[in-house]
């Protein structure tokens, strides 16, 4: 199960009102939500976090932005493309 407070924070846009202490919710906007909402919004949040996973790899192993810059210069827009092919194949969507 994810962090509470990083699961309302994600599903309520880190609203003021809202804390947690020790991974319980103390205090929100219109009172504490039931834990039938805390699981689902949990069960939201670990989806969205398994379906956006692509990207956080795919910035890991693209190359620096001047590096990238540098790649078109010098070998122009297909080439650039093809290099980036490479790690968006690795990491699809």
């Amino acid at each position: 199960m994810s962090n509470i407070a990083e699961v309302i924070g994600w599903k309520h846009n880190n609203q003021a009102g809202m804390s947690t202490v020790d991974g319980v919710i103390t205090a929100f906007p219109g009172g504490i939500p039931s834990a039938e909402d805390q699981k689902k919004w949990s069960e939201e949040y670990s989806a969205y976090l398994a379906s956006t996973v692509y990207k956080s790899k795919r910035a890991e192993e693209y190359p620096s932005i001047a590096d990238q810059l540098d790649d078109i210069y010098h070998n122009g827009i297909d080439a650039w493309k093809a290099t980036i092919k490479v790690t968006k194949d690795k990491y699809p969507k």
